[in-house]
């Protein structure tokens, strides 16, 4: 690693939780340093882009998933089934088959919207 030609120094800034979201949003996947420093120091350059922290390319399937997440409880539903069975207490019924079933649609349902959002290529 090469040392930069001047020693860097760090700059604090306190923002609300808007500001930081905003400013994330207008740095569209530049890290918020480089963001603040092009902005500050060359606006009138174009941005050199790099592939960033922030690879969604469909935010309203990222939203419908995160959506998704916070209604269900699927992840307290699945650790009381692992329990149960774990412990050998799961009867296996009609109820708890269409139980599963419905947390396997779900988690297909997400995964599909998840691939959707970061333009994932899952082809063999």
């Amino acid at each position: 690693m090469t040392k930069p030609p001047h020693p860097l120094h760090p700059v604090s800034l306190r923002m609300t939780f808007e500001e930081k979201a905003n400013l994330e949003k207008a740095a569209a996947g530049m890290s918020l340093a480089a963001y603040i420093r092009w902005r500050l120091f060359a606006p009138d350059m174009p941005p050199r882009r790099t592939r960033g922290n922030f690879p969604v390319k469909d935010h309203k399937a990222l939203a419908q998933l995160l959506a998704l997440l916070g209604q269900s409880r699927l992840a307290n539903n699945v650790n009381q089934l692992a329990r149960a069975a774990n412990t050998g207490s799961l009867p296996v019924t009609p109820e708890t088959e269409e139980a599963l079933l419905t947390a396997v649609r779900e988690v297909s349902n997400m995964r599909a919207l998840l691939i959707q959002a970061l333009d994932v290529d899952v082809s063999p």
